[in-house]
């Protein structure tokens, strides 16, 4: 709104010509006319106040036009100072890191090959399978199955036996019965027994007296069932204790996996 005034003020100011000689004979005009209406001596008695009247009235349209060209000519109030506006930095993101390139690693050298030693079996530990004349070898069948096996005692003897015992102890894992037994040598020369003791199942030979077992190889074998799955027989052992007329002999061991798929498998029961 003040902008408009003063822009309107601006304007009536540079168009206003001041007409003085208008001024002076509306002057001259008043001054005629008093002198009609009175007496030559009023008029010269008055005439000073005519004359101060229009001195008066001319010094205030000059005051008046003044005013106007100061009120035209002022300039219009500044506007305040207006702070000039920082620009926020942008956030500088960090540089993406170069990746190094992959180590070279050096191929591994090959080491020499360890020559394969031949396989032997390991016997359990406290063990002794071979004694004076006695050598001994403890195996599980070759027709074992996921219900029934058989533990095979091969006994070798380079001299005849006068007194021979055999025992065969299948501990019980769990279903483990009875179901036959065998010998290579003749069943009437043996009492056997079978038990179950200390919680395994004891196959026992005994050689009767006046019996002589002569040199050479011979198999002890005891048959079971067990329960269903793969059984371990890791505390199953055997025994044999003998004597020869030089005197007496002792092994023993455990049944490692395995057996002798050369023999035939003889059928238990009795004259066997």
């Amino acid at each position: 709104m003040n902008e408009d005034i003063t822009r309107r003020l601006r304007e009536a100011a540079g168009a206003h010509q001041p007409d003085r000689a208008r001024m002076l004979a509306r002057v001259e005009r008043g001054t005629a006319d008093r002198a009609v209406r009175h007496r030559t001596r009023s008029l010269a008695r008055n005439w000073p106040k005519a004359a101060l009247a229009g001195f008066a009235i001319v010094g205030m349209l000059a005051t008046g036009g003044l005013a106007v060209a100061g009120i035209v000519q002022t300039p219009p109030p500044s506007k305040p100072p207006t702070a000039p506006t920082t620009p926020s930095p942008s956030p500088t993101l960090p540089a993406s890191p170069t990746p190094s390139p992959p180590a070279v690693q050096a191929p591994p050298t090959a080491a020499p090959a360890a020559p394969h030693p031949t396989p032997r079996p390991t016997p359990p530990p406290d063990t002794r399978i071979q004694n004076g004349p006695l050598w001994s070898n403890g195996t599980l069948g070759p027709r074992n199955t996921r219900y029934w096996a058989q533990s095979d005692l091969t006994l070798r003897t380079t001299q005849p036996l006068t007194s021979l015992t055999v025992e065969l102890r299948i501990a019980q894992t769990g279903d483990v019965r009875d179901t036959g037994n065998w010998r290579t040598l003749p069943s009437d020369d043996f009492t056997f027994t079978v038990q179950e003791a200390g919680g395994a199942l004891v196959y026992r030979w005994v050689l009767k007296p006046g019996r002589t077992v002569p040199t050479g190889e011979h198999v002890f074998a005891g048959q079971y069932n067990h329960a269903t799955g793969v059984r371990d027989p890791g505390d199953d052992d055997y025994r044999v204790d003998a004597r020869t007329s030089g005197g007496s002999a002792a092994v023993w061991g455990g049944f490692a996996p395995g057996g002798r798929t050369g023999d035939p498998l003889p059928s238990a029961g009795p004259g066997r």
